[in-house]
């Protein structure tokens, strides 16, 4: 059985080359100085940015899968998400009601317009629109930097049971250590474009 995510020899601007391999239900943390590389790394996995190497989802290479298809199965939560429609509800084709209610939104949150909604309520919904595709690959760009502690531990708990309930893993970048103990089986630190395991 081939590796659920396996990373060869990737190249990418100047980082690398970078292996890794994680498995379903596994989330990888990183840390690391600004511009030490962890976004471009995601940014990489994603397909979004020029790289050589090779990213494989069970077995299966992102040059043999349609870009698109590719991001939503390894999907990119940067930490500033993109809004594109006028309301929040033109960017749902449906929404998970137990998910909304987690995050303290009601249903009515779909008529609201992107223009009045803070940073973290932003990153709350972003998190919301990536589950729906049911990604298999949560790459998270320090998703919880405009959350208060409540909702980052909001965060925390629904990203961790999407990885147990859907066989999902995560590679999860933070400059909060406590936080990646938290939800990181594995760390590693991230210098130079180099990433280094740090030690359990």
């Amino acid at each position: 059985m081939p590796d659920f995510l396996k990373i060869n020899r990737l190249v990418f601007r100047h980082c690398g080359p970078v292996d890794l391999v994680l498995d379903a239900h596994q989330c990888m943390g990183i840390s690391g100085t600004s511009g030490s590389g962890k976004s471009l790394l995601l940014r990489a996995i994603a397909d979004l940015d020029q790289h050589d190497g090779q990213v494989l989802l069970e077995g299966q290479s992102a040059n043999d899968v349609d870009a698109p298809q590719w991001r939503q199965q390894v999907a990119l939560l940067p930490a500033e998400s993109q809004w594109w429609f006028d309301t929040i509800g033109e960017h749902f084709d449906d929404v998970d009601s137990a998910l909304l209610e987690a995050f303290g939104f009601d249903e009515d949150v779909m008529s609201w317009s992107v223009s009045r909604m803070s940073s973290g309520e932003k990153q709350r919904l972003a998190l919301l629109r990536l589950l729906n595709n049911h990604p298999r690959v949560l790459l998270l760009d320090e998703p919880t930097a405009n959350l208060d502690q409540h909702n980052s531990g909001v965060f925390e708990g629904i990203i961790q049971n999407y990885l147990q309930q859907q066989s999902a893993c995560a590679i999860w970048v933070s400059h909060d250590p406590e936080q990646l103990a938290r939800v990181a089986q594995v760390r590693y630190t991230m210098q130079d474009g180099q990433l280094e395991r740090e030690p359990r």
